[in-house]
């Protein structure tokens, strides 16, 4: 079973960052106090680091036991430690590495640096995702494109079709660079709550066809629901192609 999308409009690109930073601490908190150990993934993009930033200005951030909370990534781009276009690094400039993680629970795709390849990246993912609990997070926040990509899966792309896998290396990606390691649409939809986070004009369509429910030749947004909820958290401008 999986969870009807529901869309929450907010007016401006800093509202949906800041409405997601409540939301997640939020969550967060709950999860600690039914005795969960949390499990969350992050997104790349502007967004997916402006929502970590906002976390830092929710005051009760800081009763989270951040310790206690496991991150990983939707999808990384398969470059060395530390480079400027990884999600990671930018989320670390965003003030990741002001929560008080214990680094032992921040789970980072390896990349060339440390693998032989993007398929061996991808391996040593979806191991250490089965060592952790086999993949049942319990957040999962993705960043949409224009095109109606989430994680590295594009539509149209060969990778969006893999099965029976955790994560999946991708080659020749439509936006560089073109190597990736993503979780797959099956990993994704394990989740028990998924979050869009969304903003711009640009994005109204792709907003529309994830919410819709689009094939996934238009939209692999659409292909990904929580088992719990499954939110869109919206700007207006991106919010103006829904008919309801």
């Amino acid at each position: 079973m999986s969870a009807a999308p529901v869309v929450v409009v907010h007016p401006d690109k800093q509202s949906v960052a800041d409405g997601g930073a409540a939301r997640l601490v939020t969550a967060l908190l709950d999860l600690q106090a039914a005795g969960r150990a949390p499990h969350v993934s992050l997104t790349g993009g502007s967004l997916g680091s402006a929502i970590i930033a906002s976390i830092l200005e929710v005051p009760a951030h800081t009763a989270v036991d951040w310790s206690k909370v496991s991150l990983w990534w939707g999808d990384e781009r398969y470059l060395p430690a530390g480079d400027a276009d990884r999600n990671d690094t930018q989320n670390d400039a965003a003030g990741l590495d002001r929560l008080g993680l214990d680094q032992a629970n921040v789970h980072r795709v390896a990349g060339p640096d440390t693998s032989a390849s993007a398929e061996d990246s991808a391996e040593l993912y979806s191991a250490a995702v089965r060592a952790s609990g086999g993949g049942e997070f319990d957040i999962m926040i993705l960043g949409v494109g224009p095109d109606g990509h989430v994680a590295s899966l594009f539509p149209g792309h060969p990778a969006q079709l893999t099965t029976d896998a955790i994560a999946v290396a991708v080659h020749d990606s439509p936006k560089p660079p073109p190597d990736r390691v993503s979780l797959t649409f099956e990993c994704l939809s394990r989740s028990d709550r998924v979050w869009f986070l969304v903003a711009g004009a640009d994005k109204a369509e792709a907003v529309r066809n994830g919410v819709e429910g689009a094939g996934p030749e238009l939209s692999s947004a659409a292909q990904v629901r929580g088992i719990r909820e499954t939110i869109w958290l919206v700007d207006a401008d991106s919010a103006t192609d829904l008919t309801s």
